[in-house]
């Protein structure tokens, strides 16, 4: 599902026999009719200098379609439109279809409480105000992005084996920070829970309602949230930012958030239903004999804009509209991005899929508005390892709003204040750059050559100059600790939610791992006292009696998460 951080924001049935024809064309940049040429020119820098693997477009322009296709796979082959990708995050737009549906229907109402649809759950709630199916699909749930039991077994599939129990467990014991609907925030949870809750109100599965109610009217036989013979046997296979293989994510419980994979001429056929395009044949997928609405109705019923949650972008039901008349999503799992999106007016739309986790949402806008920027094609170099402390600092952009670069061995990161790290890779000297948020960073240097500032390319410039020690905010100071008591540490503490952070020493670095997520070194502030470059996170180590440590309490985001050390 798609990361979407930011460092900085100023910001049927089967009658479609004509539509195949449209559809079935793979053809190459160079004869598109359809896809403008600065974007195809940016697409193929790109693919040439390594951003992608394989890049497919799917594009509509006044009625017409074609499938253009860039990259070679490992083994030589091109993909085509019958290549299989996962779509992440564009799957909660079809959950959202699959509630308009409902609701158009008569079955539910946009102020139905979710917990009437599962009634074995126990749904957080505040102020008395319960959860609603309408401010799930806006984002205004109250729920996080994320479950804190989400601990996997296996990192590289992180939802794999996150089950019903687990989804009923953190709803029943989580606290609602603010009222539903008092404010947006992103949540892939809440639109699992709805995808869940949606096939439980049939009782059946989230599998078996989209497939019912839209794949299979649609015609997109070469899609779905599991894998058939054929797909698995056209799937393009992932990579992550670095090109290195990344697994396929299964979602299982909360499949409404981003479990389908498809193909682009799977995805056109999607895309023209929900332009308007289609209008007959998405008419003829209603279930008029069971009393329900057309799909092409639930479709424009979903994409409806209902709250402006930013400057210039609305939402409505998952599908977010923009200030240029552009209604889109986009998606990404842990080795693929993806993006669709078309303009109010019915006269353009595109659909892009790729299988490496790098940010392609400016090809996407670039397609449908021709004054939209594009970001240079970037192939990341090697700087000398010494050069790279050059950069590091507190940066300004605004009053309220700091850049802290910072990095982990070979690895550099930029931080803004109160969001997460993302790793930015140099393209030249002074010049960096984001691989999943379309971000370029020039740094500036001074008359004695000494780094003084940078400027922030994202949707405009902004400079930012660097802060000296007694203007940045405080970071704790590093101390060094003697090997014998950096062994005190070392162990595993359990936490009452069920994950386990295990210490291990390495040479003279101590390191931390919480259960299903990557190795990070922690720092000495002093003893007993540890802290991550990595995250805003404080580790402190607990003593008996008699000197040993025996439990460690965590720091992070306002929580004292205490965890006993496991003997």
């Amino acid at each position: 599902m798609r990361a979407q951080q930011r460092l900085f924001s100023v910001l049927t049935r089967f009658g479609l026999g004509l539509l195949v024809l449209h559809l079935m064309a793979n053809i190459s940049c160079a004869d598109s009719a359809l896809l403008p040429e600065r974007v195809a020119k940016t697409a193929q820098e790109r693919v040439d200098a390594g951003a992608y693997q394989t890049l497919v477009f799917g594009v509509v322009a006044d009625g017409k379609s074609e499938v253009i296709a860039f990259g070679k796979f490992s083994d030589g082959k091109p993909p085509d439109g019958d290549t299989v990708y996962e779509i992440g995050s564009i799957t909660k737009t079809f959950t959202a279809t699959l509630l308009a549906d409902a609701v158009l229907s008569g079955r539910f109402t946009l102020d139905t409480p979710v917990g009437e649809l599962l009634p074995d759950f126990k749904i957080p709630e505040r102020s008395a105000k319960k959860i609603t199916l309408g401010e799930i699909g806006m984002h205004y749930s109250g729920l996080p992005r994320l479950p804190s039991n989400l601990l996997p077994k296996d990192a590289a599939n992180p939802y794999g084996d996150y089950d019903i129990d687990k989804l009923k467990a953190f709803l029943g014991s989580y606290q609602l920070p603010r009222d539903p609907g008092a404010s947006y925030e992103y949540s892939n949870l809440a639109f699992g829970l709805l995808g869940y809750a949606m096939g439980a109100s049939t009782q059946t599965s989230y599998q078996e309602l989209v497939d019912t109610k839209i794949l299979h009217p649609l015609g997109m036989k070469m899609s779905g949230t599991g894998f058939t013979d054929a797909m698995r046997a056209h799937l393009a296979p992932g990579h992550d930012q670095a090109g290195n293989s990344a697994a396929n994510w299964d979602l299982g419980v909360l499949s409404g958030a981003g479990a389908i994979r498809s193909t682009a001429n799977d995805m056109l056929r999607y895309l023209r239903a929900n332009m308007g395009i289609d209008q007959t044949q998405a008419r003829n997928a209603s279930r008029s004999d069971a009393g329900e609405a057309p799909l092409a109705d639930a479709m424009k019923y979903a994409q409806e804009p209902r709250r402006e949650f930013e400057a210039n972008l609305r939402i409505g039901l998952a599908w977010m509209t923009t200030g240029q008349g552009i209604v889109w999503h986009s998606g990404g799992t842990g080795g693929y991005r993806s993006f669709i999106g078309f303009t109010t007016d019915g006269h353009k739309g595109v659909v892009i899929l790729t299988n490496t986790m790098n940010d392609l949402d400016d090809l996407g806008v670039a397609t449908l508005l021709e004054t939209a920027p594009l970001a240079p094609a970037n192939k990341v170099v090697t700087l000398p390892l010494a050069s790279l402390d050059d950069y590091v600092g507190t940066y300004k952009l605004a009053d309220n709003f700091l850049l802290k670069i910072f990095r982990e061995g070979d690895q550099v990161y930029g931080q803004g204040t109160g969001q997460g790290p993302i790793q930015i890779f140099p393209s030249a000297a002074n010049e960096f750059f984001a691989k999943i948020v379309g971000i370029r960073i020039s740094f500036t240097r001074d008359e004695k050559g000494k780094v003084d500032g940078l400027v922030l390319h994202q949707n405009g410039d902004h400079p930012a100059p660097k802060l000296s020690a007694a203007e940045a905010p405080p970071a704790p100071k590093e101390t060094a600790l003697d090997p014998t008591t950096l062994q005190d540490y070392v162990g595993q503490y359990q936490f009452d939610f069920g994950g386990v952070l295990e210490v291990t020493l390495k040479d003279t670095q101590l390191q931390a791992q919480l259960t299903g997520q990557a190795v990070f070194p922690i720092y000495a502030s002093a003893a007993d006292r540890f802290f991550y470059k990595i995250v805003d996170a404080q580790l402190d180590f607990e003593r008996d009696a008699g000197g040993k440590v025996v439990a460690l309490v965590l720091h992070q985001n306002g929580q004292n998460l205490r965890a006993p050390r496991k003997q």
